[in-house]
């Protein structure tokens, strides 16, 4: 797997033959003309592009069982739930969860991660108590803790990091005290690549009797997880940055921890009984899931998790690599450009600067040329202000991008090295 992200399914169907110009027929709008220019997209990073299984499956969703789940007792009901619970089982598999019970499904890794922080967090954090995240977290997995330690009287302690954007594992032992109640760490950072070793920070913190939770939005699309083989208690991921649809992700909890928590919200769906003197709650995961779902978006989930078990993980990851470590190198050749984040171990994500130009000025003659970038903070402003950046651009691949797409993102740098150096 890519630099050690994710494993194979003993029960995995045969792969198919991974060839990315093929790969690249799968999706759709990658054969759009933008600016005059074939489309070359670099923005997986903030949300990747959707393959034609997921796309036919919406539509045949739609059109053929769209329905309400769970409490019809009509067929066209009976077909939307079997389809809803489809997506969910097919994420577990895809996650390696023991059961599609400990499978959540929520907005995205963002509301898994609040979700986590208002029930256990409630439920465990009090004041003079600390929880642990590292330097490198989105903004999603920074915020949501920060808001439960300013109500809770506790303290945000973080794991530093290097110039390389690495982080200082040295340090975690002292900063795991008798007071942490939570350490949460992302899997791949989304504005460096870096790849963390989360295996090893979840032991140190068991081994202090401390839970963990996961953000693993940047690694899903590289390949399938293992909950059980990490050993966390949490993980959360988001469907739009692996193929799928908008608006749905899921939370991997234990059971143990699931079924200890309260309930995040209150409505439909997620009761057993109701009266006005008390209400019981359903088992898990619909303990955690109030209100009509996102069925379609969940069975969108499942198709993107299908077409992406049929794929040659091993061929990919090497292809990956090859475009990544092909991009930093043609980056590097070029005057004024400064790579941000050179960890050892990256995944599919290269951030830059170019000495007198603005990323956004960067960006606009980028996408002139018809190659989509991001520019800005990317949501982890705490990196940013470690680097002495106000942003960068970041060129972020898919298992679809090629060599030919990163000739493509060169001669656009190149061509904001004219405009703003000639």
């Amino acid at each position: 797997m890519t630099a050690g992200l994710g494993r194979v399914a003993k029960d995995a169907p045969v792969p198919r033959r991974f060839d990315p110009v093929l790969i690249r027929a799968d999706f759709p709008i990658l054969s759009r003309v933008m600016r005059g220019k074939a489309l070359v997209y670099l923005d997986n990073a903030a949300s990747s592009q959707k393959p034609r299984q997921v796309i036919d499956t919406l539509r045949r969703y739609y059109e053929t069982m769209n329905a309400n789940v769970h409490r019809g007792v009509y067929a066209l009901s009976e077909d939307a739930t079997a389809a809803y619970e489809w997506g969910r089982a097919m994420t577990a598999k895809y996650m390696n969860a023991p059961s599609p019970a400990e499978i959540v499904l929520v907005r995205g890794a963002t509301e898994g991660i609040n979700l986590v922080a208002a029930t256990y967090g409630r439920g465990h954090v009090a004041a003079g108590d600390e929880v642990l995240v590292s330097a490198m977290e989105h903004h999603s997995n920074i915020v949501p803790w920060q808001m439960l330690c300013e109500e809770r009287g506790a303290r945000l302690r973080v794991i530093p990091m290097n110039d390389r954007g690495e982080l200082i594992l040295d340090a975690l032992p002292a900063l795991i005290t008798s007071r942490t109640r939570i350490v949460a760490v992302t899997h791949v950072s989304n504005s460096l690549g870096t790849i963390n070793p989360v295996k090893e920070i979840i032991a140190t913190a068991h081994e202090r009797g401390v839970p963990v939770l996961v953000d693993g939005a940047q690694a899903v699309p590289h390949g399938p997880v293992d909950v059980q083989e990490l050993d966390c208690d949490f993980y959360a991921i988001s469907s739009h940055k692996m193929f799928g649809p908008t608006g749905i992700g899921a939370l991997y909890g234990k059971r143990a921890w699931l079924e200890q928590i309260p309930p995040y919200q209150g409505g439909g769906e997620m009761i057993r009984s109701v009266t006005f003197e008390k209400t019981t709650y359903a088992p898990i995961p619909m303990k955690f899931e109030a209100g009509t779902p996102n069925i379609a978006g969940t069975v969108g989930m499942g198709a993107a998790v299908d077409y992406l078990n049929h794929l040659d993980w091993t061929a990919i990851a090497a292809h990956e690599q090859n475009v990544l470590r092909y991009a930093e190198d043609s980056l590097r050749s070029i005057p004024g450009v400064r790579l941000i984040g050179t960890a050892a171990q990256k995944a599919s994500v290269v951030s830059f600067v170019m000495d007198g130009v603005h990323p956004h000025d960067i960006g606009t003659i980028a996408d002139q040329e018809g190659v989509a970038i991001r520019t800005g903070h990317h949501c982890t402003q705490p990196v940013m202000d470690f680097f002495g950046v106000p942003a960068t651009a970041r060129a972020s691949f898919a298992l679809y991008n090629t060599l030919e797409d990163v000739d493509r993102l060169v001669a656009a740098i190149a061509r904001v090295r004219e405009v703003f150096h000639s």
